[in-house]
């Protein structure tokens, strides 16, 4: 537990929880609460502003197609491309948006992004065509469907890195591309809970498909050799290491507690 004045706050690792205790820690996370808020106050906006019901159902359901494919691309070209931490801007951005995700898949802290990473990308991929479809009650319905759709694909996205294996055939199956997105090969089944695109483009694969296990699975090709040429994400991270993540946990550990000595 890591405390700072008033405020503390848990890492929690999903592989060692089960469902009971991933109910409390997902909803006590400040980002969900953030958009469980913005989807409260998106849909009563919406009441006050809204031209039609017809508008009104458009947009949400403009909002909920976009979802998918808006998720692939970001996370396809953006949070796999090698071109962010090459630039000493968004260096910072990549390494807390997803290379620490995939440093240490399972750590619930760094599975989400950051609100600043995330609400905006929201609002301005749903909020203009809503306006075009409804006004300004159309934009807010389709903000805060895209809120609500984020908050349900990180929960599933939670359970994918629970320790247990689920009964229902599709929780199974989207478990299993995911996990091998994250321990076989990172170049593929870039989906959280809809692998249709990665059919549709060519990136879905089964381990049958790719035998040989991908070298840059836990650092996304941000090598030794890269870190020498782009040094900021090694600078943030205290070096490139290039351990599995449960070999890295006891030194989180000693380090957060060396930072909470340093502290008080």
């Amino acid at each position: 537990m890591a405390a700072s004045g008033l405020f503390k706050r848990e890492t929690h690792y999903l592989d060692k929880m089960g469902f009971k205790e991933l109910f409390p820690a997902f909803f006590s996370y400040y980002a969900i609460q953030v958009y469980i808020a913005l989807v409260i106050a998106g849909y009563v906006a919406t009441y006050f502003y809204a031209e039609s019901i017809l508008s009104v159902a458009v947009s949400i359901a403009f909002a909920i197609f976009i979802f998918a494919p808006s998720w692939y691309v970001t996370h396809r070209f953006i949070l796999h491309g090698r071109w962010l931490y090459k630039i000493p801007f968004t260096a910072k951005f990549w390494k807390r948006v997803h290379y620490d995700h995939h440093q240490d898949p399972h750590n619930l802290e760094v599975l989400f992004g950051a609100l600043h990473t995330t609400v905006p990308p929201l609002a301005l991929i749903n909020m203009p065509a809503g306006y075009l479809i409804g006004g300004w009650g159309g934009a807010l319905a389709a903000f805060a469907t895209g809120c609500l759709w984020t908050i349900l694909n990180e929960f599933f996205h939670c359970i994918e890195h629970l320790n247990f294996k689920p009964k229902a055939k599709w929780l199974k199956h989207i478990k299993e591309q995911h996990m091998m997105h994250h321990f076989h090969n990172e170049d593929g089944n870039y989906g959280i809970t809809n692998f249709g695109w990665d059919r549709l483009l060519g990136t879905y694969y089964l381990r049958k498909d790719r035998p040989v296990k991908s070298k840059t699975v836990f650092n996304l090709g941000y090598t030794e050799e890269e870190a020498e040429k782009y040094p900021w994400v090694a600078e943030a991270s205290g070096g490139v290491d290039n351990r599995r993540p449960r070999e890295k946990r006891a030194t989180y550990k000693t380090s957060s507690h060396i930072n909470n000595s340093e502290a008080t």
